[in-house]
């Protein structure tokens, strides 16, 4: 019989300063979890998204996870962000006028 090794799933989500603003991004990738919420609450399975972006899944499953364990946090982070690009979309038809 073979023995495998458990794989730590906090070794899936890694933060580094410089890439993402320091946010949590899936291992060894740029895929930031802001991303994985947006895809979460589209509906889409972990499986569509790893196999659209080319993603190993148990990155993706534990971006799901890592998501639903902090998503009061995550939440606040995505409001913030669609208010700064609501924010800067103003400003820029207010400088250039609307985009049609």
């Amino acid at each position: 019989m073979s023995q495998t090794t458990a794989v730590d799933i906090g070794t899936l989500i890694t933060q580094t300063p410089g890439v993402y603003g320091g946010r949590p991004c899936l291992a060894d990738t740029r895929f930031p979890i802001l991303e994985i919420a947006v895809h979460y609450n589209a509906g889409i399975p972990p499986e569509q998204l790893a196999e659209e972006f080319g993603l190993a899944l148990d990155k993706v499953y534990a971006g799901y996870a890592y998501y639903l364990a902090n998503r009061a946090a995550i939440d606040d982070d995505l409001r913030e962000e669609r208010e700064a690009y609501d924010a800067g979309r103003r400003e820029q038809d207010r400088r250039l006028g609307p985009f049609p």
